[in-house]
This record gives structure tokens, sequence and C-alpha cells, in this order.
């Protein structure tokens, strides 16, 4: 029942917040399944995994960016309509508030500690993105020249 319910607040998430970016209608669904399926990785990697915050973000911005790839092309629009409210589940808004509001309370100790988890989340979320971007130029370079090797 959990499974259930992280997968469908998530979509949630995602979708309303590509409502409130403007993303074209067509993309809701596509967006909403990109953002769970992220969001899912991250929480499996997390609950049952036993993994650190690093590798669970790093994965699930993999696959964040792996279905955006492909949903882009499926839909023909740019990736950053799938990327971009697919992120809202991973981003780290509570240890960033709860980061400030320890620095408030001169508690720099524990301000520090969540600091680390907005910078370690934020780096995972980001080197995700790069490997994806990898990935896919990788593919694109390989077909290219299976291409060029066909001609010949």
């Amino acid at each position: 029942m959990v499974f259930i319910i992280n997968f469908v607040f998530s979509m949630l998430s995602t979708i309303t917040f590509g409502i409130i970016t403007n993303i074209p209608r067509k993309a809701f669904l596509s967006c909403g399944l990109t953002g769970a399926m992220g969001w899912m990785t991250f929480w499996i990697c997390q609950t049952y995994l036993d993994q650190n915050i690093g590798f669970s973000n790093f994965l699930a911005a993999l696959v964040i960016g792996l279905m955006s790839i492909f949903f882009s092309r499926r839909k023909l629009m740019p990736v950053i309509v799938f990327n971009v409210p697919s992120l809202v589940p991973l981003v780290p808004g509570g240890p960033a508030y709860l980061a400030v509001r320890e620095m408030m309370d001169q508690n720099f100790d524990a301000s520090m500690q969540y600091i680390a988890i907005v910078l370690i989340t934020s780096g995972a979320i980001a080197l995700g993105f790069m490997f994806t971007n990898v990935i896919e130029r990788f593919l694109k370079r390989t077909k290219a020249t299976l291409k060029r090797e066909r001609k010949q």
C-alpha cells in the first residue's frame, strides 16, 4: 500500500508542478510517469536497498534523465519539458529549510550537517544528469558510426 501511495503522490506532484510551469497538456502523463519513476527509484534505494542519499539521488536522476530523453523523442518535445517537473520530488527543500533554521538558532553543527545533505543531494542529481548526457552522446555517436559503415 505504501508503494502505491508513494507512486501516486509523486506522480501528482510532478504533474502539478508541470501545470504550474505551463508544460504542454500532451506531456502531463509522460512527465508524471517520469517523476514517479524517479521518486520510486530513490525511495526503493533508500527503503529497501539501504543506499546512501547520494547514490539514491544519482540513480533517480539517471532514471529521470533517460526517461526524459525517451519521452522527448516520442512526443517530439524538448527534454527540459520532462526534466524540470520530474525533479520536484527529489529537490532537497526540507534539509535546506532545516539548515537555515538551525543557522538562525545558532546551532551551527546541525546546520552544517543539513548543508552537507543539500550539497550531496544536489551534486548527485547533477552528476546523474551529466551521466545521462554522456550516455545519450555515446549512443548518438555509435548510431552515426554504424550508419556510416552501412553506407560503405
